[in-house]
């Protein structure tokens, strides 16, 4: 006998994947809103809709896992109905239809109006910069641009996301403002590449102009850049930086490999030359930044002095932030033509190096900080502790400051002066500064 759903017609979205895919599915809640759909983040609801990621090999796993769970509570009657869309769905559509037919329908990225009308809603047009944020109240991902025209061997972002595509400077200074108003103090800006942002709209790299525009925002006080790639940075973003107190002194700009060979084969379109000389650029122009970056290890062809090259670079950089992925072998990518011949045990072991010895760079960046005190926006409460950033930190990925919570009430949402008293290799520790 089939059991009734407790929650009738309420809509849960999950989200799987990248920030990119939190916008995404924010602006699916907002529009559900709109039409007086009652909609859930990850709460209990008899429709679902999966935003899937189908990125690499680990993020499509989860991806289908997270599917079949959800069909396996429809075919016990505990939901009524699962929709799926995102970057999987987009990708891999027919095998999906194929091998989980009991999905109600599936949906690509860019089908937000036929996924609404499943849902029994109309997409409004007029909701520029409508969402229902899912992030803590204090900050919020603002989605420049949408898609990537870069030709990396091993990305299958564009096969999933499409053509650049930048939304106007008015438009995002619109969606800033409604942010602010609901209480927003740092915005993250995201896209595939930031850097790429106005070729399309403007016929040359506005990121600046867009910046410019956005500490006008009442009520922003941070702004952060996400994902700018290393090929054709636009140097004024610097200087920018360098003179807006609302922008963090803090990039991200994953640059995958330095090894000549390797980032030839990867189609980045610069050497290690040019890409060192990129950050010793940016440190003189900026020199507080925090500059995260990714790598990739165990990318087809990789040697063992590729990988040395790349281990002793990491060293000498001394990047403030760094995360290390093995390399996913995607088909329909450049680099699926080779041969994924660097073993699975040795991409693992080779991840493993580059984190310890970032691991060891981070311990001694954080001691420094000991004694120094930070402007620090408070996150949220944690147990004993209130946890917060510097503008040094994004969320989820960097370092965070732990303030005892009986020391004091500090609000979630508001700046404090704090004084660091202690750092680990990934946590700063610290308490509201007397002076």
């Amino acid at each position: 006998m089939r059991t009734k759903s407790l929650k009738k017609n309420r809509i849960n979205v999950v989200t799987l994947g990248c920030s990119k895919n939190v916008y995404d599915s924010e602006v699916l809640m907002g529009q559900l809103r709109a039409n007086n759909k009652e909609v859930v983040h990850e709460e209990e609801g008899n429709i679902v809709v999966i935003n899937t990621c189908g990125f690499i090999a680990n993020a499509k796993e989860e991806s289908v896992n997270t599917i079949l769970e959800f069909v396996q509570k429809k075919e016990e009657g505990l939901i009524d109905k699962v929709f799926v869309t995102g970057c999987l769905s987009e990708r891999y559509k027919p095998d999906l239809q194929k091998e989980i037919p009991n999905v109600d329908q599936y949906f690509g990225t860019t089908e937000l109006p036929s996924l609404l009308k499943a849902l029994g809603a109309d997409y409004k047009h007029e909701l520029i910069g409508e969402r229902l944020t899912t992030t803590p109240k204090n900050y919020a991902y603002l989605k420049i641009a949408e898609g990537c025209d870069r030709p990396c061997s091993f990305c299958a972002i564009p096969i999933m996301r499409g053509k650049h595509r930048s939304t106007p400077i008015e438009e995002l200074v619109i969606e800033a403002e409604k942010l602010a108003a609901n209480g927003v103090k740092e915005l993250i800006l995201i896209a595939q590449d930031l850097t790429y942002y106005g070729l399309d709209l403007y016929k040359k790299r506005e990121l600046a102009a867009l910046l410019k525009a956005l500490v006008k925002v009442e009520g922003v006080e941070w702004i952060r850049l996400h994902y700018a790639f290393p090929t054709g940075f636009p140097m004024e973003v610097l200087e920018v930086m360098h003179n807006e107190p609302k922008i963090c002194n803090y990039i991200d700009i994953p640059l995958q490999h330095i090894s000549d060979a390797i980032l030839k084969s990867m189609r980045r379109g610069t050497t290690q030359e040019k890409t060192t000389k990129l950050i010793q650029d940016f440190r003189q122009a900026v020199p507080e930044m925090a500059i995260r970056t990714t790598l990739i290890v165990g990318y087809p062809g990789e040697t063992e002095e590729d990988f040395q090259t790349l281990k002793q670079w990491v060293s000498d950089m001394r990047f403030e932030r760094l995360g290390c992925f093995t390399y996913s072998h995607e088909e329909n990518t450049h680099a699926y033509q080779l041969v994924d011949d660097v073993p699975e045990e040795v991409k693992m072991q080779r991840a493993n190096e580059i984190m310890e010895l970032q691991s060891q760079i981070s311990w001694e960046l954080n001691q420094q900080k000991i004694g120094k005190t930070y402007r620090v926006l408070i996150d949220r409460k944690e147990g004993d502790y209130y946890v917060g950033r510097t503008e040094f930190d994004s969320p989820d990925v960097d370092n965070e400051v732990l303030i005892n919570a009986e020391e004091g009430y500090l609000r979630t949402g508001e700046f404090f002066s704090i004084k660091i008293t202690d750092a680990s290799d990934f946590d700063l520790y610290g308490e509201v500064s007397k002076n």
